[in-house]
């Protein structure tokens, strides 16, 4: 795939580096291109380095939004033109102090996104760990490797995000459409508040599949 990538933190970083081994043509852009070309350097693998409109234009099959939330409205509404009909994959978390997310009742990150390019196709995925996570090769865990949920309307858009999260090592969970990436973000300020605030373990609070809808024998305490 021509991917397009817009921002040069740590989540570009992690993200771009598992597609580029995979094969795909990279570009990483920014607004200080500079940023960009040392992110580029340190990938390798021939990733190319530009502005954010270039880094827009390569994005032929899929542009990452892998910018704080807030700065990325902006950003994609500049862009708008440039990413109609594109697959826009937004990674973000408008997690704040205290844990609280900053979109409180209003639309989830992703969803001011898709408002700001009307034409583009948003997919929500990659935001519920760690950067030092995505750089793991790969991210698994006890023999399993980490589920991502994605939300999305579009098939294509779907498709090809699904195909990105198993380039990283990962196994993708269809997560239902767009209107449902607020409840991944509140998920990730649930976790965070969780791990980081308080220390705990939040994988602990989910029982076994077997376990989630009730249809467990009670007397014999194993699933029925």
């Amino acid at each position: 795939m021509r991917i397009g990538v817009l921002g040069t933190g740590n989540m570009a970083d992690a993200l771009a580096t598992h597609w580029v081994r995979a094969g795909h043509e990279v570009t990483v852009g920014g607004r200080d291109v500079q940023k960009a070309e040392r992110l580029a350097t340190r990938i390798g693998g021939g990733v190319r380095a530009a502005g954010l409109r270039a880094a827009a234009e390569s994005g032929r099959d899929v542009v990452l939004a892998a910018l704080p939330f807030g700065a990325g409205v902006q950003v994609v509404r500049e862009l708008s033109a440039v990413l109609e009909g594109t697959v826009l994959l937004d990674c973000s978390n408008p997690v704040g102090p205290g844990f609280r997310l900053l979109t409180d009742a209003g639309p989830s990150a992703a969803r001011q996104l898709a408002a700001a390019a009307p034409g583009a196709h948003v997919v929500k995925a990659f935001n519920l760990c760690h950067e030092d996570v995505w750089r793991m090769r790969p991210p698994v865990f006890d023999g399993r490797p980490l589920a991502v949920p994605v939300c999305g309307d579009d098939p294509t858009a779907l498709a090809r995000v699904h195909a990105l999260v198993r380039d990283v090592g990962c196994e993708p969970v269809a997560g239902g459409g767009l209107e449902r990436a607020g409840l991944l973000e509140a998920t990730a300020a649930l976790f965070i508040g969780l791990w980081v605030g308080e220390g705990a373990d939040a994988q602990a609070i989910a029982p076994p599949l077997a376990y989630a809808a009730g249809s467990v024998d009670r007397s014999a305490g194993s699933p029925s």
